[in-house]
């Protein structure tokens, strides 16, 4: 289980849902086709998918968590859900990107955590065009910061502001970042750890291309280096003094939580819609019918599709019972993350071992759907530190506080 940090109080949530959300979301069906036409593509390039970015902007799902007092839609965590769900229908890699937008915008509007002046820029620039945002953390020695240690990424003090100076891995969409939020550790003694605003274009920001995954190919989670990089004083979120964890406050954490999972669950129903029609298609000779006639093949699918109401339904419950303040929910999130990751992947690996070789070949949607399904396992909190907090929790003695 992720380390949490102290929820500072939070804004009343907004009204759910608006028109402007209602209007978003019926634009969603256009956008996911349009993500399915190119994905192949990006997939085998390992190209950024520019254009997907665009058309989720102009279909107002970019900024769908802005909150209601600057003039945005006020989505909530359901709302959300249902969008990184049908985006990983269409293309994981532009679910990932627009994930990362979309939690930074709901995270100002419950916890303000950006400088006024800063998120209004931000704003400004979505009129614009997309304007991604993504908090980079992880890096080559730290690992991710929920695990404990000081990054190695420094903020220097400066007549200005900071000067920062260090290298983020897995920095995803980082040829697209208009603002990162950028995990650092300050010069000063004692040192504070917290994020440092920085422009994608400033200077001493450099991308390097090293993202050669398996899966998740057009997400160009690649190296960021910072060099000197000069941000003003107050370009900065949530400085505290290092000691008290990298984990998340508890609301972010569980719409990264359930958000990141809904992609892949999107993931898991492409690949189930591929396999159906291949099962009603398919007719061996031998038999002289459809695959999908056969008794067989008719309790596989209904094993699979089990398995994704399943995690749909814990995802979507869990989210809309957050939206609306539950604080058990909030607690159960990481664990609703395993139970979820987990049914999408077995749901796809049923899926190739039916298939069998068309399965892996490819020329077929679904050995990509494999390979991007198998990156749901990489997110923060990782299954050993969810089962871990949730095993302490139950062997904890009676009177203990320990949660999970």
């Amino acid at each position: 289980m992720t380390t949490t940090q102290p929820t500072a109080p939070a804004s009343p949530p907004d009204p759910l849902p608006s028109s402007q959300v209602a209007a978003a979301l019926a634009r969603l069906p256009g956008v996911v086709a349009t993500l399915a036409a190119n994905a192949a593509q990006h997939d085998r390039e390992a190209s950024f998918p520019h254009e997907g970015v665009e058309a989720v902007h102009e279909a107002g799902l970019l900024t769908l968590t802005v909150a209601t007092r600057y003039g945005g839609p006020g989505a909530g965590l359901a709302e959300t859900v249902r969008v990184l769900r049908e985006l990983g229908r269409g293309d994981p890699s532009v679910a990932l990107v627009t994930a990362m937008t979309l939690f930074t915008h709901a995270e100002q509007a419950r916890l303000g955590t950006w400088p006024d002046r800063y998120y209004r820029r931000l704003l400004a620039e979505t009129a614009a065009g997309p304007a991604l945002v993504n908090a980079l953390r992880a890096e080559p020695d730290l690992g991710t910061p929920t695990r404990g240690g000081l990054p190695a990424t420094v903020a220097r003090r400066t007549a200005r502001g900071w000067s920062i100076t260090g290298r983020k891995i897995y920095s995803t969409g980082s040829v697209g970042l208009k603002w990162m939020v950028v995990w650092a550790a300050t010069d000063e003694n004692p040192v504070r750890v917290g994020g440092f605003i920085v422009r994608g274009d400033a200077p001493g920001v450099t991308v390097e291309p090293t993202w050669d995954h398996l899966g998740l190919r057009a997400s160009a989670s690649h190296d960021v280096v910072l060099t000197d990089v000069e941000v003003d004083e107050d370009a900065t979120t949530g400085l505290t003094e290092a000691g008290t964890g990298g984990g998340l406050p508890a609301v972010v954490a569980a719409w990264h939580a359930l958000g990141l999972p809904a992609l892949y669950l999107g993931v898991a129903e492409a690949a189930r819609d591929w396999l159906v029609k291949f099962l009603r298609e398919r007719t061996p000779s031998a038999l002289g019918a459809p695959l999908a006639t056969l008794a067989r093949f008719q309790a596989a699918v209904g094993e699979i599709e089990a398995r994704l109401i399943g995690a749909e339904e814990l995802i979507t419950g869990l989210a809309r019972r957050i939206d609306a303040g539950d604080e058990e929910a909030l607690a159960r999130a990481p664990v609703a993350k395993l139970l979820a990751t987990r049914a999408a992947i077995r749901a796809v690996e049923r899926a190739v071992a039916l298939t069998g070789n068309p399965g892996l070949t490819r020329g077929n949607p679904l050995e990509r759907h494999y390979r991007d399904v198998l990156c749901a396992r990489v997110h923060t909190p990782q299954d050993d530190s969810i089962l871990g907090a949730v095993g302490r929790s139950v062997l904890a003695p009676p009177d203990s506080t320990e949660g999970i």
